[in-house]
C-alpha cells in the first residue's frame, strides 16, 4: 500500500472513527449508558404523550409545561444544588435517578389500574363549569392528574438524568481534545437507542390482536414499556458503578489532581449566589439563550402537530405505534446525520456547526406551518394524492420532527456541551444545573405560556396555529444572534487556556491572531 493510499485511507478512517484502540476502555461504558438513557427517554416521550393526548386533549400540553414540568424542574434543582454540598458525586447520581425508577414502576402496577378511582370527577365537573373555555386543558390535567404526574416525571427525566447528570458528568471525564472526537459518537448511542426503542414500542402497541378481548391492550403494552424503562435504568447505575472503579482510577482517562486545584482556587456558592452568578456571567446567559430558544421553538411545533396526530390516531396504542415508527426514523435520519455532524464540528468550527440547527428549525417550521394553515386551498391535489388534509398534516410534521431532532443530537447537543468545558468547575456545575434543569424547561414553558394566552383568546389550536408560526420564527432569529455572540467568547476561552498551558511567546502570539481572525 501506497503512503498516499494509507493517509486516505486514514482520512477517511477518522472520519467515521476518531478513537484511540485504548481509548475504548472509556469510551464504550460511556456509549452504553447513554444509550440506554436515550432508550428510556424515547420510550418515556411517546408513552407520556400517549397518554396525555389520547385522554387530555393536545391543549393541557401547554398547560402541564408550566405549571407541572417547570415548578417539578425548580424543585429538581434546589434538591440537586443542596445534596451536591452532602453527597459524593457518585452518591448523588444514585440519589437523582433512584426516585425515577421507583415512580415509573409504581405508576404501571398502582396508579394506572387504579386511576378511576383516584380521578377527581366532581370537582374537575365544577371547575370545567365555572372556567373559560380555552382553560379546559388545565382542567383536563387536574382531572387526569395521575396521567399528569406521569408526564411530570418522564419529561424530567430528559432535563435531569439526560442532560444534567450524563453530560454533567462526560464533562468532568473529558478533556477538550477528547470531546471533539468522542461526543458525536456518544450521540450516536442516543440514535442507536431511536432505532431499538422505536421497534419496541411498535410491538408492544401492536398486541390486541393477540390478546384476549377482557384484557385491557394499553394496560399490557404499558406494563412492557416500564419494565424495559426499569431494566435500562439498572443498566444505567451497573455501569456508572464499573467506571467510577475500573476507568475514573486510570490515570490515562482521568486527572482528579487537575480538578482539585480548580476546587480550591474557587470557593463554593450557595444556590441564590449561583443564579447571581449566572446572571452576570454573558457566557452563561448565551448558553441559556440557546437552550430556552431550542425549548420555546421545538415546543411551539409539536403542541401543533401533536394535536393533528391526536386527531388522526383516537387510540392508545395506535397512537404509541405511530410514536414508535416516528422515533425509528429519527434514529436512522440522526445516525447518518451524526457522521456529518461530527464532520462539520471539527473541520467548520464550532459556530458553523451551531448554526446549523436553528436554519433547519427555521426551513422546516416555516414549511410545516405554512401547510396546516393554507392546506385547505390545496384540497384538489391532496384528493388526487387520495389521503386526507389531516394525514398529510401529520406527515409533514413528522417530517419537521425527524429534521429539528436529528440536528439537534447530531449538532446542538455537542456543540452545546462542548461550551461549557472551557469553564471552571464551579460554572460547570451549578451553571449547568441551573440552565439544563431549570432554563430547559423555561423554553418549554415559555413555548406554553404563548399559547396559552393565544388559547384564552381565541379557544382552539387550530386557530392560533399562525400566531404560534409567527412567534417560532422571531425566537429562531434571537438564537442566531445568541449563536454568534457565543461562537466568539467559545474561541477566546479555548484559544486563552492554550495559550496558558504553552509558554511560548511566538505561539501566543500566532494565536492571538488567529483569534482576532475567526473574531
Amino acid at each position: 500500500m501506497s503512503q498516499e493510499t494509507k493517509t486516505d485511507f486514514g482520512k477517511w478512517r477518522s472520519f467515521f472513527w476518531p478513537v484511540h484502540s485504548y481509548e475504548l476502555k472509556k469510551l464504550l461504558p460511556m456509549f452504553i449508558m447513554f444509550l440506554c438513557i436515550s432508550f428510556n427517554y424515547t420510550i418515556l416521550r411517546d408513552t407520556k404523550d400517549t397518554l396525555v393526548v389520547t385522554t387530555s386533549g393536545a391543549e393541557a400540553l401547554p398547560f402541564l409545561k408550566v405549571w407541572g414540568v417547570v415548578p417539578a424542574a425548580i424543585i429538581f434543582m434546589l434538591i440537586y444544588a443542596k445534596l451536591s454540598n452532602i453527597l459524593s458525586k457518585e452518591y448523588l447520581f444514585y440519589s437523582a435517578i433512584a426516585p425515577f425508577l421507583i415512580f415509573f414502576t409504581a405508576f404501571v402496577y398502582l396508579l394506572f389500574p387504579n386511576r378511576e378511582i383516584l380521578t377527581p370527577h366532581a370537582s374537575a365537573d365544577y371547575l370545567q363549569s365555572i372556567l373559560p373555555v380555552g382553560l379546559g386543558g388545565l382542567v383536563a390535567c387536574y382531572r387526569n392528574w395521575t396521567l399528569s404526574l406521569f408526564y411530570i416525571l418522564a419529561e424530567l427525566w430528559g432535563s435531569a438524568v439526560l442532560s444534567l447528570m450524563f453530560w454533567g458528568f462526560a464533562n468532568e471525564i473529558m478533556k477538550v481534545t477528547e470531546a471533539k472526537r468522542f461526543y458525536t459518537l456518544l450521540g450516536l448511542g442516543a440514535n442507536v437507542a431511536l432505532v431499538l426503542s422505536g421497534p419496541a414500542i411498535m410491538f408492544v402497541s401492536n398486541v390486541r390482536e393477540k390478546l384476549p378481548p377482557e384484557v385491557d391492550a394499553w394496560q399490557y403494552s404499558l406494563n412492557w414499556l416500564m419494565t424495559m424503562v426499569v431494566v435500562a435504568g439498572i443498566i444505567i447505575v451497573a455501569i456508572y458503578w464499573w467506571m467510577n472503579r475500573n476507568v475514573l482510577t486510570d490515570s490515562k482517562f482521568y486527572d482528579p489532581t487537575e480538578e482539585k486545584k480548580v476546587k480550591k482556587s474557587k470557593p463554593k456558592m450557595g444556590i441564590f449566589e449561583s443564579f447571581a452568578f449566572l446572571v452576570k456571567s454573558k457566557y452563561i446567559l448565551s448558553i441559556a439563550i440557546l437552550v430556552i430558544s431550542y425549548g420555546i421553538c421545538i415546543n411551539l411545533v409539536e403542541v401543533t402537530w401533536k394535536s393533528q396526530l391526536g386527531l388522526q390516531y383516537p387510540d392508545k396504542n395506535d397512537y404509541n405505534f405511530f410514536m414508535g415508527l416516528f422515533s425509528t426514523c429519527t434514529g436512522v435520519v440522526t445516525i447518518i446525520m451524526m457522521f456529518i455532524g461530527g464532520w462539520v464540528i471539527r473541520e467548520k468550527g464550532w459556530g458553523v456547526a451551531a448554526m446549523m440547527t436553528p436554519i433547519v428549525l427555521l426551513i422546516t417550521g416555516v414549511a410545516f406551518f405554512s401547510f396546516v394553515i393554507f392546506r385547505e386551498n390545496l384540497g384538489a391535489y391532496i384528493a388526487y394524492l387520495g389521503t386526507t388534509p389531516l394525514f398529510l398534516a401529520v406527515v409533514f410534521g413528522m417530517i419537521q420532527n425527524i429534521m429539528s431532532k436529528s440536528t439537534k443530537y447530531s449538532l446542538f447537543d455537542p456543540t452545546k456541551e462542548m461550551s461549557y468545558i472551557p469553564l471552571d468547575q464551579e460554572s460547570k456545575v451549578k451553571g449547568k444545573a441551573a440552565i439544563d434543569v431549570v432554563g430547559a424547561r423555561l423554553g418549554k414553558s415559555g413555548g406554553s405560556f404563548i399559547q396559552q394566552g393565544l388559547l384564552l383568546v381565541f379557544g382552539s389550536i387550530a386557530l392560533i396555529t399562525p400566531y404560534v408560526g409567527i412567534a417560532m420564527i422571531v425566537f429562531i432569529v434571537a438564537w442566531m444572534f445568541a449563536v454568534r455572540s457565543l461562537n466568539k467568547q467559545f474561541v477566546a476561552l479555548t484559544t486563552d487556556a492554550k495559550s496558558t498551558a504553552t509558554p511560548s511567546p511566538r505561539l501566543a502570539n500566532d494565536k492571538k491572531e488567529t483569534v482576532t481572525s475567526v473574531s
